[in-house]
């Protein structure tokens, strides 16, 4: 019997060689991965984004554009998990991009970044602001290109524990982002295109940040600044957002009451 289970199991390899079949893994690196962390979209909590696979690129990259009525320009490129974060540039491919080191080998990339938002080597926790969604590089439009890999060699694209397919154009497949949705913040919706986060609730503050079109926001706490007029509105109260570590004036807001109802006071 012990002759009879060789002898199948030799036949069985000829069969595989002749028919030109492998039992090697599907993608490179398949059988070697280690469980990686609980990786979240690449982008804030309560956005819906489109994303496709461009059959050229070397990796297993998927390409995510928003597709909830925002505009995908300017908006926020968020740590998929925990890292630490390191800033390159490459002027002929990935322009602005960053690298997130996760440990046990996982590593995930953002290409194509507008602007930096954290320091290179910074750590940073999952659903942090990492840098703004733009085209730099050789791209042809904003996007986010997000890998993941493990030992350096490209994965299939997990997002909480679930592998997403690999369409060949948008619109075909669609991911609503959890990242960020969970802790403290209340949770509004802003208005409005160009919107600056400040720093601080006056005027003359840096500019954090731009949220380019309507974005799902959490609101740590709000107070009282520099008065604003815009869009037929004045106001002097500023909320403080959670994910993008500043501050918007209440008008942007996306709420009839000047003052945010159950919002506490910074």
């Amino acid at each position: 019997m012990r002759f009879l289970r060789r002898l199948s199991a030799v036949v069985a390899a000829v069969v595989l060689a002749l028919t030109g079949l492998s039992a090697a893994p599907a993608y490179a690196g398949e059988s070697a991965a280690a469980a990686g962390p609980n990786f979240k979209a690449p982008y804030p909590c309560g956005q819906r984004w489109t994303y496709s696979h461009h059959s050229a690129e070397v990796r297993r990259a998927l390409d995510f554009v928003r597709a909830d009525g925002g505009t995908t320009a300017g908006t926020p490129v968020l740590a998929s998990a925990a890292g630490t974060a390191t800033r390159h540039y490459q002027a002929g491919g990935a322009g602005n991009y960053i690298v997130i080191d996760h440990g046990g080998g996982w590593k995930t990339y953002y290409f194509h970044l507008a602007a930096y938002s954290v320091a290179s080597g910074e750590y940073v926790a999952q659903g942090r602001q990492i840098g703004t969604t733009g085209s730099t590089g050789n791209s042809s439009g904003a996007h986010i290109h997000y890998e993941q890999l493990y030992n350096g060699v490209g994965q299939n694209i997990v997002i909480n524990g679930s592998g997403l397919s690999y369409p060949g154009s948008y619109h075909q497949a669609y991911l609503t982002s959890d990242n960020g949705c969970g802790g403290t913040g209340t949770p509004f919706n802003t208005w409005g295109s160009g919107v600056n986060v400040r720093a601080d609730a006056r005027l003359s503050a840096p500019v954090v940040t731009t949220l380019a079109g309507p974005t799902a926001v959490r609101v740590l706490c709000q107070k009282q600044g520099d008065t604003v007029n815009a869009e037929g509105y004045t106001n002097n109260w500023w909320s403080k957002l959670r994910d993008q570590n500043g501050f918007i004036s209440n008008i942007y807001i996306d709420h009839p009451d000047a003052v945010l109802p159950g919002v506490p006071l910074c």
